[in-house]
């Protein structure tokens, strides 16, 4: 559950598992104020095929588009989220996949969530710039092969997600447990920082928690939220 009452913007993580329905994209536009900001997560039928296995389902981009109108007209689309799994490696067939991801939502805000710490360097900066797509700045846990903490921004959108430092939980069981975390505000106080240097540098700022488990990303959004207002 949320309300716009408490946040600026939400991250839709539904739209990964499947795609919604108009009815169901118009009624959140119709039940928030003229400012907010949606961002959504591509469905995993096309950010999640293996790289080499050719182009995703065309159809089911074409389907997620059109479905987004209501908030795409209204204005209130802050931006949609390619999250790739860690297998998600370097190499043409990523880029391959990159490129046809833009050219499937051209004209409209991309973000780049990779979890291969390969992918954190210069060349793929340039390559983002290249195709107008923003990078995801993440904490997680701090294993060899996931990203380590940053505050990039290409674009004029920054974008950050917290997933929490379950480090025993990571690679097994579900994502609840995964997910399942507490950030203190000495853990966050970092990231204030980095946020702050940030938005200085995009047009528009976005900042989410996945420790969403008993209700974790709300109270650690408003401690952020209260801790970037100091």
């Amino acid at each position: 559950m949320w309300t716009s009452s408490g946040f600026a913007a939400v991250e839709i993580d539904a739209t990964y598992y499947r795609i919604p329905s108009e009815a169901a994209v118009a009624s959140m536009e119709r039940r928030t104020p003229p400012a907010f900001r949606f961002t959504a997560k591509v469905p995993g039928t096309l950010t999640h095929p293996p790289a080499d296995a050719g182009d995703p389902p065309g159809e089911d981009a074409k389907t997620f588009r059109e479905r987004l109108r209501p908030l795409v007209a209204a204005g209130k689309l802050g931006a949609l989220l390619l999250q790739f799994p860690n297998g998600f490696r370097p190499g043409p067939p990523a880029e391959r996949r990159l490129e046809w991801l833009r050219d499937a939502f051209d004209g409209l805000p991309l973000v780049a969530e990779f979890r291969h710490r390969e992918w954190q360097s210069a060349a793929t900066m340039s390559l983002l710039q290249r195709l107008h797509t923003g990078w995801c700045n993440v904490d997680e846990p701090r294993f060899e092969t996931l990203l380590q903490p940053s505050s990039d921004v290409v674009g004029d959108l920054a974008y950050v997600r917290f997933h929490g430092r379950n480090a025993r939980t990571w690679w097994k069981g579900d994502a609840a447990e995964r997910y399942h975390y507490t950030y203190s505000a000495e853990q966050l106080e970092p990231w204030a920082r980095r946020v702050a240097d940030m938005a200085s540098a995009a047009r528009e700022t976005f900042v989410f928690f996945n420790n969403h488990r008993f209700g974790g990303a709300a109270a650690n959004a408003e401690l952020f939220a209260h801790m970037l207002r100091d």
